[in-house]
């Protein structure tokens, strides 16, 4: 009969000793933990150079995209304005003010004052005198009363005839051209004036005999 070999050669059992109990397998020990990461590194600003280089070019650029969007814009106004003309609705120079029979020797008509003229009726004549004071360029007001024109800035004052008696005018008041139209209308024309100081009144365009 063939003799059994001890599985376990190492152990001896003593004489009277039970078998030995089956062996216990020791569990594996725990793996150790994983050190912690580092933290993450932040990410590398850019150099000052690179960031003054950049912030030139990059402001010269958009200056220079400015300028020339600011360039195409008014070429554009231009070119509009260009097709659309503006239109100046300037008062024509000349202007009719009604018959001869209608206006009242001696007296001023302020009708027209609006159109920068008075139309005056005196000692046979009618003429149109400019509204303009000869000193700084006010307007005059014709006071009826005391027959005469009173300009509220500085004080001066014309006659009736527009000649200046009071005050700091220089000189008289100018007068408009004046004629009478196709249709027996007093028509006035302020493109051309007459003064006094240089004899223009005896001018036949400057007033109208009645």
């Amino acid at each position: 009969m063939p003799v059994m070999s001890d599985p376990n050669p190492n152990v001896s059992a003593s004489p009277g000793t039970p078998p030995a109990a089956t062996a216990v397998t020791a569990a594996p020990p725990k793996a150790a933990a994983a050190p912690p990461k580092p933290p993450a590194k932040p990410p590398a600003k850019p150099s000052r150079r690179i960031f003054l280089v950049s912030t030139f070019f990059g402001s010269w650029i958009a200056a220079a995209w400015t300028t020339f969007a600011a360039s195409m814009a008014l070429m554009t106004l231009g070119t509009v304005r260009f097709l659309f003309p503006n239109v100046l609705s300037e008062p024509p120079s000349k202007f009719k003010v009604g018959l001869p029979e209608s206006f009242e020797d001696g007296k001023v008509s302020e009708r027209f004052k609006d159109q920068n003229a008075w139309i005056v009726r005196f000692g046979g004549k009618i003429y149109a005198l400019s509204t303009t004071c000869t000193h700084l360029g006010c307007t005059p007001n014709w006071l009826e009363r005391e027959n005469k024109f009173k300009c509220p800035c500085h004080g001066s004052g014309f006659y009736i005839t527009g000649i200046n008696f009071e005050g700091p005018a220089p000189r008289p008041l100018e007068r408009w051209a004046i004629g009478i139209g196709d249709d027996g209308q007093i028509v006035v024309d302020k493109s051309t004036k007459f003064q006094q100081e240089r004899g223009d009144w005896d001018n036949p365009e400057s007033f109208i005999k009645v």
